[in-house]
């Protein structure tokens, strides 16, 4: 179909519709399985969950969400390598189906464990495939990119919306496995959807990789391959040996590789030969940024970890004729970003060349990033030991990391493409992924500090972690002459 005449969905390619509807039930299936995965991990089995240790749940919580935006490397390889995006895409939907099939069966932590294994690998395969492929909707000069993508990511924050509260009402109804099959059924719907309009509307182009592997990459890809499952094979039975093979070693290991893992991608880029010596300046200054997302990403990510556990454990959750539930805040991350999104595109356009350049957004989003925490330290002044606070608070602090996310978030998404090098353009996308991963795999770690219902440990650990990021704002802000030099250019 000729793309200037194709205006079939709100004047864009139709092709986008089919996208846009896959990911908002991928979206739906995702953050519906989260919103209540850390309540069914630490509930006790007579309450229908698996009695898990609350500490070590939590910790679980954070190293899934870091294993799942570790894995869209691995997406991105076998999409460019070896299937092409639009089958990637649909293989991954499978495996994510099947994951919320496996967790809506009374299995125990069995079932957990292959469940959270079938999800990271199928996120990992169709999350940054769906991405690609909606540009692929478009030519280089189509005006209508920038709108489309906007269209795009509405449908990933109203899947994020509607999820929570669906899933959750569906667990109070019946048992939180009712609440994983109504996530198994969005990603079902979503699969359809993708398969019967992609025939139609996706292009022809979609189901090729783009630069397929040859003969001799795949002898190489097969053996850094069979190197890696030795070597996790040989770790897992010198941890059995040593008695040492627990869930929270295993986390330790993942936190570990998830810092690691882009540590791993700088050092093999700044060494490089195909970088050039701008290149490798710009890389350089991308350091920064992405030090300064990692610490975002990692605050922002407690959302559905530190915050749920204090909404559930310390939060006054009847409320002016409201029966609320720990769940349902979780609706509040993507509905700021639906409010907000409208108002940033416009100020950035409005503000144009006397907009703050990338590095002065990052700043002042770690600023709001610190303050979300901080203004949660007021209500637990003086509270008593069985006291709770307004569910306000929480709405306020929401309110303000999600201003947070509106500088960083876009603002790092762009500045990682201007500043990637040419031969490492498509990994570079990955590294920003690995900045949400690296910050999960230190939250890993960092949740265990986390004591929920007892008010003087979260005053302590929301200040704590204010303050370092203050910190980190400062000292970015004194980085950014140096960054801007760096950037060579790039604003």
């Amino acid at each position: 179909m000729d793309e200037k005449k194709d205006r079939g969905f709100f004047g864009q390619p139709t092709g986008l519709r089919t996208l846009f509807l896959t990911e908002f039930w991928e979206r739906f299936s995702y953050y519906g399985m989260r919103a209540i995965l850390l309540f069914y991990m630490y509930y006790a089995v007579t309450k229908g969950g698996l009695g898990m240790d609350r500490t070590t749940a939590a910790s679980i919580m954070s190293i899934y969400g870091s294993l799942v935006y570790m894995s869209s490397v691995l997406g991105g390889f076998i999409s460019d390598r070896l299937l092409g995006a639009r089958r990637t895409v649909f293989w991954g939907g499978v495996l994510i189906m099947l994951g919320h099939i496996v967790l809506s069966f009374p299995i125990g932590e069995t079932g957990l464990f292959l469940s959270i294994g079938l999800i990271v690998i199928g996120t990992g395969l169709l999350k940054p495939n769906v991405s690609e492929m909606v540009g692929g909707l478009y030519s280089e000069g189509d005006p209508r990119r920038d709108s489309g993508f906007s269209i795009y990511v509405m449908g990933i924050n109203l899947g994020s919306l509607f999820a929570p509260q669906a899933v959750n009402s569906m667990s109070n109804a019946f048992n939180f496995h009712a609440g994983f099959s109504l996530a198994a059924i969005g990603m079902f719907i979503g699969l359809i959807v993708y398969w019967w309009d992609g025939r139609k509307y996706l292009p022809e182009s979609s189901l090729h990789a783009p630069d397929p592997i040859t003969d001799e990459e795949r002898g190489r890809f097969i053996k850094r391959v069979s190197i890696a499952v030795v070597a996790v094979i040989i770790i897992v039975a010198v941890l059995i040996f040593a008695h040492a093979f627990t869930i929270d070693n295993v986390i330790t290991i993942i936190s570990i590789l998830g810092i690691g893992l882009p540590v791993g991608y700088f050092i093999m880029m700044l060494t490089s030969k195909k970088v050039t010596k701008i290149e490798r300046s710009r890389v350089f200054a991308y350091i920064p940024l992405f030090i300064a997302a990692m610490i975002f990403w990692a605050i922002e990510e407690q959302g559905s970890v530190v915050l749920a556990l204090f909404a559930a454990e310390q939060t006054q959750l009847n409320f002016a004729g409201l029966h609320l539930s720990a769940p349902q805040f979780q609706m509040l991350n993507p509905f700021f970003i639906i409010i907000y999104t409208p108002f940033f595109a416009w100020l950035w356009i409005k503000l144009g060349k006397r907009q703050p350049s990338s590095p002065s957004k990052f700043w002042m989003g770690l600023v709001a990033t610190a303050i979300s925490y901080f203004v949660l330290i007021i209500p637990l002044m003086g509270l008593s030991a069985n006291g709770k606070v307004s569910p306000l608070w929480l709405v306020l602090s929401w309110g303000i990391i999600e201003i947070g996310e509106m500088l960083i978030s876009p603002v790092g998404l762009s500045a990682t493409t201007k500043l990637a090098p040419k031969a490492f353009s498509g990994q570079m996308m990955s590294m920003w992924f690995l900045a949400d991963s690296a910050g999960q795999a230190a939250n890993a770690q960092i949740v265990k500090l986390f004591v929920p219902g007892d008010p003087k440990n979260e005053m302590m650990f929301f200040g704590v972690t204010g303050i370092v990021t203050l910190v980190a704002a400062v000292l970015l802000i004194l980085c950014v002459p140096w960054i801007k030099k760096m950037m060579k250019g790039v604003n």
